[in-house]
């Protein structure tokens, strides 16, 4: 009987104790929000309803565009340099005029014309030395031709600078102005008289300006003479030279 009767209670607690548990967890499930995906938060995560965290996409990364022919221009050609011939007067040919000491003609005017070519070509220009007589000097073509000569010692007192252009010109104001040029540049650093009225037929009918292109702007000049002017154009022989150039420049860059 006593043992009877502790079953039946063992079996009522057990019941009561099933009846309990179902009771709670039917309470725990209805109590518990839904996830996104239909199953049910885990005793103890977070409830507050937040959905997942949504991916931001990169940007689109855009090639940077390439160099393209307008982006590149084709550069301009260098302009050739202007050629210019300078002859020495009486070089490869004869002495010229020779002074009662011995002084040649020939020798100052070599010397003034190398270094007239020499400035030149330091500057930039495609100067070239030329002799008196030569093939080379027939039909020949330049942006400028000065042949470079000096004045005899026959009057011992004589000082002064002369220039010329050839008497019948093709091109009369470009050889104007080429000669004004040297007057100009030549005077002042020299500190040379121009002698306008002494110019002779042998230098306005200079036999090379009816050899060369008669579009070629072509002078003449007589440094200064060769007693007077002698230390001049000996012993300051740059400064000449420089004063040639200078003209030679002063009407190639058109000024």
């Amino acid at each position: 009987m006593a043992g009877s009767t502790v079953r039946a209670r063992t079996i009522g607690l057990l019941a009561l104790a099933f009846v309990l548990g179902l009771a709670y967890a039917t309470w725990l499930s209805s109590s518990m929000p839904p996830l996104e995906d239909g199953g049910t938060a885990a005793p103890g995560a977070p409830t507050s309803g937040l959905s997942r965290p949504t991916r931001t996409p990169r940007p689109t990364r855009t090639p940077r565009p390439g160099p393209t022919a307008e982006q590149s221009p084709t550069p301009s050609p260098t302009p050739a340099p202007f050629k210019v011939g300078v002859v020495a007067g009486h070089y490869q040919s004869d002495a010229g005029a020779v002074c009662d000491d011995g002084l040649q003609e020939a020798t100052i005017n070599l010397d003034i014309a190398a270094r007239v070519v020499a400035i030149l070509q330091y500057e930039g220009y495609d100067a070239e030395l030329l002799p008196e007589f030569s093939t080379k000097l027939e039909g020949y073509q330049a942006a400028a031709f000065v042949s470079i000569h000096a004045d005899s010692c026959v009057v011992p007192e004589a000082s002064g600078f002369k220039v010329a252009r050839v008497s019948r010109s093709a091109i009369p104001e470009e050889e104007d102005r080429l000669v004004a040029c040297l007057v100009r540049e030549y005077g002042q650093a020299t500190g040379l008289q121009f002698h306008q009225d002494s110019i002779t037929f042998d230098m306005t009918e200079y036999h090379a300006f009816h050899e060369i292109d008669p579009f070629t702007p072509g002078a003449i000049i007589e440094l200064g003479f060769m007693a007077a002017d002698r230390e001049l154009l000996t012993e300051r022989s740059y400064e000449v030279a420089q004063g040639v150039a200078r003209g030679i420049a002063c009407f190639l860059e058109g000024n």
